[in-house]
């Protein structure tokens, strides 16, 4: 068995040619379209010397045409390197050197930055623009005639950036297809029985449409995608993310599945759906992922859309999927994080590098199937990794706390942490408690420097127009202790946020020193 990325798609190409496989705007391509184009793209990358473990950086928005590259550098035996779009020429420098590329495919609108950068690659792919004819790149041959893969061939994804410059975390294929792509079940945590099963599976049921709203170079959207095409599924993208468009597109493609990052993209769409007049019968789910899922706006989707099954899924680019919860009725206040039925890897460490007892806050660590590490950073891939009971998991950071009933909840980053008079606050239970008061549209605490209590939490809020705010820190105190309350107020236009949706930390700390509170 060979649980290889390129594999898994060849599978589902052969049974399902005729499906449509990806659509995005009003354009769309079927499971053989999408493979013959693949397969002259890769052939064209390998006469120009592209071949196993050569690192291709893909630079490019959502689009057809980018889950072609993906799709052809994988079939090479090549690792795809994630560059983020709104990088600016010296953190474009930084990851070029970084992840050591000999390649780039990149879309047209990027060009004068790639060009200013000046890093030489062997060969420069620039992306069609929307439908247009692809360039001397597709002069390859259309065959599938690539040669054997294997499970250990290497999947990195780069990721971070909200404190510092990204870190590029490294997989085998068959690992992170198990605990991202589908190769478990992710309800029960059951292994499935071979490459296969999801092909297989997929000519046993009638296809999903899968929406993915967040950007391609972000693992949620990566691994949404990928899972849907490994089943024969039709994955849908938008080329920019606009909360009326992703109403009208389920209308038009009539979605089952919507997969989401926290309230950065679920805020929007719900107070879509409710202000506009949109039919979404056809949604059985919506799947969150990867930043805070507030309880008022899971609150929402729950009362307007009754019949869909909402899920908010705990994981990372460290540990790939570590648990998921249903979400049930919920009340308007805050919660500590999300609570989730753990997978059957994945555990909480107390600050003694044991297995830690209910109650006791600690390390989330998944065992099983882990990443190899961090590429080039062997100080960092030690903190990842540790060895527990003869059982290796990965610690990526996230504190969180075993229940009683074998339940987990998820408290925040550690790095994110803020420790006020020896009092430890995580962010997102405030940032809960701020976005559950009717004016507060979006928020995001942190800590900052207090000669008295060492840190102190403060928020920068962003106010629905013109509400009434006044009785904020009353309504915050309802629901949570008085020492967590944020001690100063930062007034923002609008919540600085990285293209998937988390919090940008960097922003924050920088306009609160040079910006008075409110």
């Amino acid at each position: 068995m060979a649980a290889n990325i390129a594999d898994l798609f060849e599978h589902a190409v052969d049974a399902f040619p005729d499906r449509v496989a990806v659509a995005c705007g009003e354009r769309e391509i079927t499971y053989a379209e999408l493979e013959e184009t693949a397969n002259r793209l890769a052939h064209f990358l390998q006469s120009r010397g592209v071949g196993k473990g050569a690192h291709v950086g893909l630079y490019a928005g959502n689009s057809i045409e980018a889950v072609v590259a993906m799709i052809a550098v994988y079939k090479l035996r090549a690792v795809v390197v994630n560059v983020n779009y709104r990088y600016v020429e010296n953190e474009l420098q930084y990851l070029f050197e970084d992840a050591g590329l000999v390649a780039l495919i990149h879309d047209r609108a990027f060009s004068g930055r790639v060009a200013a950068v000046g890093h030489e690659f062997r060969v420069t792919v620039v992306l069609p623009d929307d439908g247009s004819p692809w360039p001397e790149a597709l002069t390859g041959d259309p065959a599938r005639d690539f040669g054997e893969r294997a499970g250990d061939d290497v999947y990195l994804l780069y990721t971070g950036g909200t404190t510092g410059y990204p870190k590029g975390v490294i997989w085998r294929h068959e690992d992170v297809w198990r605990v991202l792509g589908g190769g478990i079940d992710f309800m029960s945590g059951v292994p499935v029985e071979d490459e296969w099963s999801q092909s297989r599976r997929g000519a046993e049921m009638p296809p999903m449409t899968r929406f993915c709203l967040a950007p391609l170079i972000h693992g949620n959207a990566q691994w949404a995608a990928l899972a849907a095409l490994f089943a024969g599924d039709t994955v849908v993208f938008l080329p920019h993310f606009d909360a009326d468009e992703v109403w009208r597109t389920v209308e038009r493609r009539k979605v089952n599945v919507i997969v989401l990052i926290g309230d950065a993209m679920a805020r929007p769409i719900i107070e879509a759906y409710l202000a506009g007049n949109y039919d979404g019968s056809s949604l059985m789910a919506i799947s969150s992922s990867a930043a805070l899922f507030s309880p008022s706006v899971k609150r929402q989707y729950l009362q307007a859309l009754p019949d869909v099954l909402v899920t908010d899924a705990v994981g990372s680019s460290e540990t790939g999927f570590a648990g998921i919860g249903i979400v049930a009725e919920v009340d308007g206040g805050a919660v500590d994080g999300p609570r989730i039925t753990p997978g059957p890897d994945t555990i909480v460490i107390d600050e003694y590098g044991k297995r830690a007892e209910p109650g006791v806050i600690g390390r989330l660590a998944r065992g099983g199937h882990v990443p190899l590490g961090y590429y080039r950073d062997p100080v960092k891939t030690a903190a990842l990794l540790t060895e527990i009971d003869g059982v290796r998991y990965a610690i990526p950071g996230d504190l969180a706390r075993l229940e009683d009933d074998g339940m987990i909840t998820l408290l925040g980053r550690g790095n994110t942490c803020v420790n006020t008079g020896g009092e430890k606050v995580f962010p997102e239970e405030v940032e809960g408690a701020l976005k559950s008061h009717p004016a507060v549209f979006d928020a995001l605490v942190i800590g900052i420097p207090d000669e008295l209590l060492g840190q102190k939490v403060v928020a920068l809020v962003q106010k629905r127009d013109e509400s009434d705010m006044s009785d904020l820190d009353e309504h915050v105190r309802q629901r949570i202790a008085g020492y967590k309350v944020p001690r100063a107020i930062w007034l923002v236009d609008t919540i600085q946020r990285t293209i998937s949706g988390k919090a940008d930390y960097r922003w924050a700390h920088t306009y609160t020193r040079e910006h008075d509170a409110d």
